[in-house]
């Protein structure tokens, strides 16, 4: 369809290249579009600034559920990043967790990625734990991205990796500033090395409203 009305004549005398081209037919519906997972954030007041986390509740229901347990008790108030594991510069990862054994719950189940869909890439933030299904109150976060945490089963042996729950979406400069912090020579096994030397106190954790 012409843009204007233009008489028979005058059309049929015109160039072929002077003719308007139609309109463009509207654009398709968007409606089918699939939401986003929901989330809920929480702000991690330390130190050294604060730290927005944003948690995966729908895709890791229950590694989600217990992180906000703690939250809600007020149970990682007081608490600290202890730990920095520097591999190399801006790669590794910083943690922190509940170490006063009254102020635990009980260990979760163990929620794979490959069962979330989640991946541990730069600011992702997981729970830390021994065997699968050991999880309670340390999470860490990573700096730069690390897929051999992902589950891989694949893998021999326990090639469940680490539970992926959410990431930092504010606050990342305060994450690679304890990483580069320093390190005491001294810690329990498998951490020598790896103790800050002046932990970041965690003075408060809340849901944002």
């Amino acid at each position: 369809m012409l843009a204007r009305f233009v008489p028979f004549l005058l059309l049929a005398a015109a160039p072929l290249a002077a003719q308007e081209p139609a309109p463009a037919p509207p654009a398709a519906s968007s409606a089918a579009e699939v939401p986003k997972p929901a989330t809920v954030q929480v702000t991690l007041q330390t130190a050294e600034g604060p730290i927005v986390l944003e948690l995966e509740k729908e895709r890791a229901p229950v590694t989600t559920a217990n992180f906000l347990r703690y939250v809600d008790a007020r149970r990682l108030d007081g608490i600290a990043f202890y730990r920095a594991v520097r591999v190399q510069a801006n790669f590794g990862l910083v943690q922190a967790g509940v170490r006063d054994g009254k102020k635990l719950f009980p260990p979760i189940k163990h929620e794979p990625t490959s069962q979330t869909g989640l991946k541990h890439l730069d600011g992702t933030v997981s729970m830390a734990r021994l065997a699968p299904g050991t999880a309670q109150g340390d999470f860490f976060v990573c700096v730069g991205d690390q897929p051999a945490m992902d589950a891989d089963p694949a893998k021999p042996g326990d090639n469940l990796g680490f539970a992926a729950f959410g990431h930092v979406v504010s606050g990342m400069e305060v994450i690679r500033r304890m990483l580069d912090a320093p390190t005491s020579a001294d810690g329990p096994a498998g951490m020598k090395g790896q103790m800050l030397a002046a932990p970041v106190r965690i003075t408060s954790a809340r849901r944002v409203p």
